[in-house]
Formats: C-alpha cells, structure tokens, sequence
C-alpha cells in the first residue's frame, strides 16, 4: 500500500507573496498534491468503516469486495408484524456497487483544496456512502410471497374432543401493504444500525376476540361437557354422553358476533349409539302389503300401521337447552310425532291398488357381492308406493350405494371395461324395474343402457345407474296408486307392479341388429382390472306397443346404441368373476338412448 508523503511548508514565509505568486503557488501546490498521490484514495476515508484511505482503486475495490461483499448479498431480515422473513436483495433489484463507490471515493477527495490539504495538514477522517444500485430486475415470485407473507385473521373457536371443550385463541391479522414493502425495503438496505426491517402492515382484529371466546367456555362450553344428558322419549329413558354429544356440537358467531351453539341433530341421531336407544322406544310407521294370487289380483297381505318418530327439529329443541345446565337439571323431554302409512288396508281399493300391472324378472350367476347388493337394493324398493302424478327415482329410493348404505363391492363398467367399485351388480335391480315400469305402460323419465351389450338382458330393454350422474326415473300416469313388490333370491329377482291397469296388454317388439361394429383388444393392469370376453357393438330399435280392446291405440320406439365390448386381457389379473357379464352400473356414454 502506498501512503501519501507530506510537504512541509512554513506558512509564516509564504504569506507575503503577491497576489500573482499566490495564485501560481497555489497551482504549483495542487499538481504536486496530485503527482504525490497517483491514484491513491486520500487518507482517512472509510466506508461502512472499511478504511480505503491510500489505497489505489483497484485495491479499494477488493477490500471493500472482501468486507462488505457477503453482507451486501446477504438475505435481509423483513418483520412482518410478530414474525421474520428473509429476501436476498437482488429480488427487490437492490446490489451494492463497489467500483462506483470507490469512483465517488476518489472523486471526492480529487478537489483542489482536498488535494493540497493532503500535502499541508494530517489527514482527516471522512466517511463515503457507498453507492446502492436500486435498478436491478426484480423477482415478482418473491416480491409476492413477502407481501403475502402476512396471515389472516383468525376468530376465537371452541371445539369439542373426547367430552372435553378445547379453545382455539383468536388471532389478529396481518397483511403487508404491497405497494409500499420494496420501497421500506429499498431504503433500509445496507443502513447502518442493522436489524430486521420493519415491513408497513395492516393489522385487522378478529370477529370474534378473546373476550367473547372466553364467555362462551364459561357459560356455554364447559357446562355442556359436565355431564350426561339425559331424554324422555316416549316414555324411555335415552342417555347423550358428553363424548358422543361434543362430536355433533360447535359454537359458531350469530350476525352480533356472540358464540353460538349449534347442534348437528341429524349426526347425533345416526350416532349408533343413539340410534340404539331412539329405535327402543320408537317404531316406524309400515304401509300395508300385498302379494297376486294366481289370477293376477292383488291380495292384502299385512295391514298398515302407524308409527312414532323423533324428528331432527323435536331433538334439537330438547337437547340445545339442557347443555347450559348442570347435575340433574340435564334433564327433558323429547316430543314425537306419530306418522301414518301411506297405504293402508282402508285405503288400498280406494287407491286403486287391485291388480298387477306388469311383472319382470332377470336371472343371473351367483356371486355373493351381487346377492348382498342386489338384495340390500330389493328390501329399499319393495313395498313403494307411487301416487298418481308422482315420479319413482331409483337413486332416490336405494340412495348411495357405499358401504355405510349396506352394499360392498362388486364388478361394473367404467370407461367400457369392467372394473371392480362399491354396488356392482345393482343394475340388474335397475334393469328388472325398467321392464317392470315398461310392461306397467307408465311414463319412462329418465333412463340410460349400459354402453356395451350384456347377453342375459333384453337388447335394448335394460338400464343402468350410477349415482350422481345416471338415475332410472318413471312417472306414475296410470291415474291411480301403484305398489313395487320387489323380491329375490341368489339367482334371480321379480319386480311387480300393482295398481289398476290403464291398457288391456303391453307388448314389445324388436328389430334387427344394425350398424355392428367389432371389438378392440385391450391390455389392462391394477388390482380392479378384469378379463372381458369380446362383443361386437350395434344399434337397435325397440318398440312398445299399448293395446286397449284388442286393438293398438299407442306405439313408441325406443333407439340404442350398443359399444363394442372389447376383449381385455389382465397383467396383473384380479380374481376372476363369476360370469363374464357382471350387471354393474356403466358411465354413462354420448349418443345412447
């Protein structure tokens, strides 16, 4: 490192010199000053107390590269209201510029009367801000992650576990105000006191605070998991433990921002538990039956009886007050409603109920899946009752075919290709109503076939469904009741409709085959995977005539469109099926009827 030489100069000597002499001394001095120092920083400047003083600029640049580089390029500390981010500087475009700092260095001490100074006093300690570059690209990712680095406020909330009351403490939110966090950020980079910098938040209160949460664990929450409840229900005693009770209840703010209660009264029902207890000391109401003697006559079989119920809102207004109490104030009574059948002996003839009107059944291989499946969807149908105008929905009625519902799985067709899901095997249920309601002569509404051919049904008299997306849907224009009789055994199940007749006879026709396409051949993998034997695709028509006193006085025709089955051979095959035509509901497919 080079260090400046001093002139010494007696002042004493050189003021008398004339105004001339002066000004061509003081020339003389500045260009000595300058060949003295080259092109060394004057003595005694920092930077961020790096000390540059008499260094050239090559060598400026490195110490301060050295000493200032990693912090310059180091992730600067953000707060954002009780929490700490970090953003390296160059995605707000910010760097440190070490060339230009010692430019402004050295331009700073380059003036006559800093040069001359040099030569005739010590040197004094000045300090050079360093030079910040603001124009750098910036990462929009990153800018926005810090702005989004805020949180949401969150409201007080009382939860229910294990028969225990659990706060969840409200939070104030947070949220960095977009437009002004680089700028803070630019100008608090490389300041010298250091630290976190302090990003403008906007601070929002939660809806429901402290305060409120904590009234409501006191008068509501801990008194409703102090103990049992206890229920008169027709005279039987139902028992809510706090356990049971805590999984169907919550508080939630009403529009004043108070905790609520809110009981789930049809959860609470459904708990086994409960559900136990409320079906010991209720019964529901059970609409007459019927069988068809040998002439086709409809014959009363068991007569119609009332029931009693509890419904969702009786026991929701018993339980809800109790929960605020304690010992063996926890106490009350549950009001129930009695419910009549819709069919009864008394009003069977009246209804029109005396006759079958149509009668299907399909048969089909024994597997246990369809006899679980098909039975479970026969004991929710039978013994419906469809009023004049009314529309029967087979989705409706079964429901959801989950395991919960009773049904287990079983094969069907997704995708044109059998596949193992939750209630194969209920189509055959579907396919024996849709002859059924066929022959019966009433309304079809809603009605798809499956989108390959299954040998055992009807070409173009079956149905499929799947729930959510395709139902099987009839109205009732018979201008009379009509009652499903539904039964069935491993192999094989009988829908029957019984009302009165609105045409002597139903017949069905059929013609040829036409537009056949031939299958594919497939590979498929996986445990639902399946082999399926090939068939080819096709259209036909099918007719269905009404007949009243011998002669047609109706025809309608029915067109469907039939996909290729195509052959599927398994990697990893899955059990084989019983039969090569499983009766699972297919997805449904453009352009069939």
């Amino acid at each position: 490192m080079r260090r400046v030489h001093r002139l010494k100069v007696n002042r004493r000597t050189a003021l008398p010199l004339a105004g001339g002499a002066v000004v061509l001394g003081f020339g003389g001095l500045y260009l000595t000053g300058l060949a003295v120092a080259g092109d060394a920083i004057a003595d005694g400047t920092h930077v961020r107390g790096v000390d540059i003083g008499g260094m050239s600029r090559t060598q400026a640049k490195s110490a301060l590269d050295h000493a200032l580089g990693p912090a310059a390029a180091a992730p600067i500390e953000l707060r954002i209201g009780d929490r700490t981010e970090k953003a390296a500087p160059a995605a707000f475009g910010l760097s440190l510029d070490t060339a230009a700092t010692v430019d402004r260095a050295a331009q700073a001490g380059s003036d006559p009367v800093t040069v001359i100074g040099r030569l005739l006093t010590p040197a004094e300690s000045r300090e050079v801000e360093p030079v910040i570059r603001t124009d750098g690209p910036t990462s929009t990712a990153e800018v926005g992650r810090i702005t989004a680095a805020g949180r949401q406020a969150r409201d007080g909330d009382i939860s229910f576990e294990d028969g225990t009351a659990r706060v969840t403490a409200p939070v104030t939110g947070v949220a960095v105000r977009a437009g002004q966090a680089a700028d803070t950020v630019r100008a608090a980079y490389l300041r010298p006191q250091g630290g976190p910098v302090t990003l403008p938040v906007d601070r929002k209160a939660p809806a429901v605070g402290q305060q409120e949460t904590a009234r409501a664990l006191k008068e509501f929450a801990e008194p409703a998991m102090s103990g049992p409840v206890t229920l008169s229900v027709a005279g039987k005693t139902v028992t809510l433990t706090p356990a049971v009770l805590g999984k169907h209840l919550s508080v939630e703010p009403d529009a004043q921002g108070r905790l609520a209660p809110r009981l789930d009264a049809k959860g609470l029902l459904a708990e086994p538990a409960v559900a136990r207890q409320i079906a010991a000391a209720t019964s529901p109401s059970r609409g007459a039956a019927f069988t068809v003697d040998a002439s086709g006559r409809a014959v009363l079989t068991r007569d119609g009886r009332s029931g009693v119920q509890v419904t969702e809102k009786a026991f929701a207004d018993a339980v809800v007050p109790l929960l605020t109490r304690t010992g063996a104030a926890r106490t009350g009574e549950v009001a129930v409603t009695t419910v009549h059948p819709r069919l009864t002996a008394e009003n069977a003839e009246r209804l029109g109920i005396k006759e079958k009107m149509s009668s299907f059944t399909v048969a089909f291989p024994a597997a246990p899946y369809r006899t679980t499946n098909i039975g479970r969807a026969v004991e929710l149908i039978n013994g419906s009752v469809v009023m004049p105008g009314e529309t029967w929905s087979f989705n409706k009625t079964v429901g959801e075919r989950t395991k919960e519902n009773g049904f287990v799985d079983g094969i069907m067709i997704n995708d044109g290709q059998y596949v193992k899901s939750p209630g194969g095997g209920v189509s055959a249920v579907a396919t024996t109503m849709y002859n059924a309601m066929f022959f019966a002569g009433v309304h079809p509404v809603e009605h798809g076939a499956h989108s390959f051919y299954i040998e055992r049904y009807p070409e173009g008299r079956e149905a499929t469904v799947a729930w959510g997306t395709l139902d099987l849907r009839w109205k009732n224009d018979s201008g009379h009741a009509i009652y499903v009789k539904a039964e069935s055994t491993d192999t094989s199940l009988t829908i029957s409709l019984l009302g009165t007749k609105k045409y002597d006879e139903i017949r069905a026709t059929q013609g040829p085959r036409e537009n056949t396409t031939p299958p594919g051949k497939r590979t498929g993998s996986g445990p639902t995977c399946e082999v399926q034997t090939p068939l080819e695709g096709f259209d036909v028509a099918v007719g269905r005539v009404f007949v009243q006193g011998g002669k047609e006085v109706k025809r309608e025709t029915y067109r469907t469109h039939y996909t290729p089955r195509d052959e599927v051979t398994c990697e990893n095959p899955a059990t084989p099926s019983p039969s090569a035509t499983p009766t699972g509901p297919a997805a449904p497919q453009p352009g069939r009827a």
